[in-house]
């Protein structure tokens, strides 16, 4: 037989490659299907993963969310108590000017002038008395803590 001859097929030969062809395709399909396992595998592990730090993200802003609510809120009692201690020190102080004045006007026929403005975070005041030919003048210009 020559270089470009075939040696004739006998019957054993042809059924070795016909079973190897056929495990071939079986260890190919066997690969296949593994793969494919896997990678639904690999799609589902992706998910939960997904779904855990999905429900971390929502539990740490669910947190955040709580401990601003409660700061904002500590924050706006306590300007509440601040400016309520302001009004309660000039209601006294007014109180006590009133129960002054009362007490004065009865005896020496005076009056008394007052204006106020409140600009911005700040209140004007501004007062005469006048008892007769004396007259006494106050100005005095409060803080006031509002929030802007």
């Amino acid at each position: 037989m020559g270089p470009g001859e075939k040696t004739p097929m006998t019957e054993t030969s042809a059924a070795v490659l016909i079973q190897a062809w056929w495990r071939g395709t079986l260890v190919r399909r066997a690969l296949l299907h593994a793969a494919l396992s896997a990678w639904i595998i690999q799609i589902w592990w992706r998910n939960i993963l997904e779904t855990r730090k999905e429900k971390r993200r929502r539990v740490a802003l669910e947190i955040y969310v709580r401990e601003t609510w409660a700061a904002v809120t500590l924050q706006s009692w306590v300007r509440m108590q601040q400016i309520r201690q302001r009004y309660c020190r000039l209601l006294k102080a007014v109180r006590i000017i009133q129960v002054y004045w009362r007490r004065h006007i009865c005896r020496t026929r005076g009056f008394i002038y007052g204006e106020y403005a409140v600009k911005g975070n700040q209140l004007n005041i501004q007062l005469e008395i006048s008892q007769g030919s004396q007259a006494c003048k106050v100005q005095q210009c409060l803080a006031l803590p509002i929030k802007e």
